[in-house]
């Protein structure tokens, strides 16, 4: 079993200090595993709803809720958004006889529903697949290939990943989203997460897209909104700022799972991936999904001007500007797009993450680092 001390580290402290905590991610990234694993050290009363025998439990929430004591976790809450109304009405008692740990897979209504009825009750806890830091730097390539989630990136072999990966796709599409109140049917909303996985790395062009599916940009806007609120796409927003130049404002789109993105794209093995033209585009969304998993996307944008300087990645801590471009290349070297971003963001420091092991500095501020050595970036920015 792989530890994810710091998940279970941020769910303990939303227990700590609210009376509800929220796990959000997509399905099958282990939010259910994580959360009995707390359940476990609490004693907690676990409730599944996608379960009948505990949807039975449940026929009257207010009743059976009151009278629980310690922490009750709430599995797939989606299923009964009306909840959150309730978990409103228990998490103003004092003194407070229990506290809740609610799991969801993330659809943007859910969310929204969550923030307004809980606002100033619930801790978010964003969860994805393993990451680097969990598995560690000598299982980068299969966690490239095979993605984040647990039973893709643990089964015996690439092709069994894979499959199980292809599966995820269809039971995704065909069952989840429908659950969650998507009413776009399976195929077309496959055609446009192929299509995305094929943009993945560049910046939004809705027309574009929508041309090639025959809609219109704002029906592609729709599609692009539901699969970012189900956390399988990623949209990077741009940071634009007063600078005296005409900056990018559309958001740059990922596949949030490399593993998700390859089998989008056709890709079974390593070989393969290192022939595709999407290598690069690839290499960029995991390291940028590495970097967010800590960083947090709420302090992360991309930057690019209409003239072609641009920012992989900028993150805001601790009161300044740090910068991250991603190359796959065996040696980069400085490019006068990052001098431009070093001039015009008022970076801190630049970081090039390349897929090499050993890191050199390129100038003063601007230093090439490995994907190994982002722990040590890490305690510099937090």
């Amino acid at each position: 079993m792989i530890e994810r001390a710091e998940l279970l580290r941020q769910v303990e402290y939303g227990l700590k200090r609210n009376p509800v905590t929220a796990i959000l991610g997509p399905r099958q990234c282990g939010k259910t595993t994580l959360a009995k694993e707390v359940g476990r050290r609490e004693n907690a009363v676990y409730f599944d709803l996608e379960d009948p025998n505990d949807q039975a439990r449940l026929a009257n929430p207010q009743l059976t809720l009151e009278g629980q004591r310690g922490v009750v976790i709430l599995d797939e809450i989606q299923r009964r958004p009306e909840l959150t109304m309730l978990l409103r009405v228990l998490a103003d008692r004092r003194p407070l006889p229990c506290r809740f740990i609610v799991l969801g897979s993330a659809s943007p209504d859910l969310i929204r529903q969550a923030s307004d009825s809980l606002a100033g009750r619930i801790h978010f806890v964003d969860m994805s697949g393993f990451t680097l830091g969990e598995v560690g730097n000598d299982h980068r390539e299969p966690l490239w290939l095979r993605g984040g989630f647990p039973q893709s990136f643990l089964s015996e072999n690439d092709e069994d990943s894979r499959q199980w990966r292809m599966s995820f796709v269809r039971t995704f599409l065909e069952r989840d989203m429908p659950q969650m109140g998507v009413q776009i049917p399976a195929e077309v909303l496959r055609r446009f997460w192929t299509m995305v996985a094929h943009y993945h790395g560049q910046v939004w062009n809705g027309s574009q897209i929508g041309a090639s599916l025959g809609v219109t940009h704002h029906t592609t806007r729709k599609y692009l909104d539901v699969l970012t609120g189900a956390y399988v796409v990623r949209q990077l927003q741009p940071w634009f700022e007063n600078v005296g130049k005409r900056v990018v404002k559309s958001p740059k789109v990922y596949v949030r799972d490399s593993g998700l993105l390859h089998s989008l794209l056709n890709i079974p093995d390593l070989p393969s991936l290192q022939a595709h033209p999407k290598l690069g585009a690839s290499w960029e969304g995991f390291v940028i999904e590495q970097i967010l998993s800590w960083a947090g996307e709420r302090n992360a944008y991309f930057w690019g001007t209409h003239g072609g300087a641009e920012l992989d990645l900028l993150v805001n801590a601790k009161g300044k500007r740090w910068g991250f471009e991603v190359k796959y290349q065996d040696a980069p070297t400085i490019t006068k797009s990052m001098r431009i971003a070093m001039q015009d963001l008022k970076l801190e420091r630049l970081w090039v993450v390349y897929p090499g092991k050993t890191g050199y500095l390129m100038d003063e501020k601007i230093e090439c680092v490995s994907l190994g050595q982002m722990n040590q970036i890490r305690e510099a920015l937090q």
